[in-house]
């Protein structure tokens, strides 16, 4: 007989609905309610659905799923996403979070070319969040490569700890990508660490969000650390299922990464970072 997982209370264990790409946002909302998931992140994309309060709403009422977090549309391909003025895209982020009780906006620090958003970012992120009870927790980048050639694509930074954020949002797979060690990067961000996504990497150049476990990315340690410390933000998996050949082989994934999940969050070990 095994023995039950302890959960920690206020840590919540959501499926990202970008998990199930090319498959629909309302896929997402059927897939976590099956697994058990405690909620969804809802990636803001060109799904028309993922764009709509009232959809979202009722794919969380129909499967009793929660909508825990709302990431901003910060890709290059939703650069049209909800207007072309990022400051509107982040207002309308908020919103969307507040009327469907997400407690989060995940957000990506600027593209260098966004000039005059970059400029004001940091303190804009700041206004934004004394207005609302929102979380803007600030996601950390990597750098972009090619062959022997680095871009330094995001500013102020990739890495948001080099600012002053209230909230941060830590992601194994870009600390993966930008070659960076993820437990010293969560000891920087300390209590301001607000959200996680939890996926995994080997250091390629592309943003490999492997499931957790099969890459090199310290994933059960943080998991394990946050566990010891009281974390009440949420873990959200984010992994990519491209690849799989069959929604069966899918939701295998995404049951695994849920399992791995429930396992290192129930395994408490001490502080992250420390």
């Amino acid at each position: 007989m095994t023995e039950p997982v302890v959960r920690i209370p206020g840590a919540k264990v959501a499926l990202s609905t970008a998990s199930v790409y090319p498959e629909s946002t309302a896929t997402a909302f059927e897939i976590a309610a099956r697994l058990g998931y405690d909620g969804v992140e809802v990636m803001v994309w060109t799904d028309p659905v993922s764009q709509d309060i009232e959809a979202l709403r009722r794919l969380s009422d129909y499967h009793g799923v929660p909508v825990l977090a709302v990431h901003a549309p910060c890709l290059l391909i939703t650069q049209r996403v909800w207007s072309t003025d990022p400051w509107v895209k982040l207002q309308r982020a908020r919103t969307a979070a507040e009327k469907l009780g997400a407690s989060t906006v995940v957000v990506h620090p600027p593209f260098r070319w966004q000039r005059s958003y970059a400029r004001e970012f940091v303190r804009g992120i700041w206004r934004m969040e004394g207005e609302t009870d929102v979380r803007f927790a600030v996601e950390n980048m990597y750098p972009w490569r090619y062959r022997d050639r680095e871009m330094l694509a995001y500013a102020p930074d990739w890495d948001p700890t080099n600012d002053d954020y209230r909230h941060f949002t830590v992601d194994l797979s870009h600390t993966a990508t930008a070659r960076h060690d993820a437990l010293a990067m969560v000891g920087r961000m300390g209590d301001r660490l607000a959200h996680v996504h939890l996926a995994d990497g080997n250091g390629s150049a592309k943003d490999e969000h492997l499931v957790p476990g099969r890459g090199s990315q310290p994933c059960a340690e943080l998991l394990e650390g946050l566990a010891g410390s009281g974390f009440d933000g949420h873990v959200v998996v984010e992994v990519n299922t491209r690849r799989a050949m069959s929604a069966a082989e899918r939701e295998a994934d995404l049951a695994e990464a849920l399992a791995f999940t429930r396992l290192h969050l129930g395994s408490p070990t001490g502080v992250p970072g420390k």
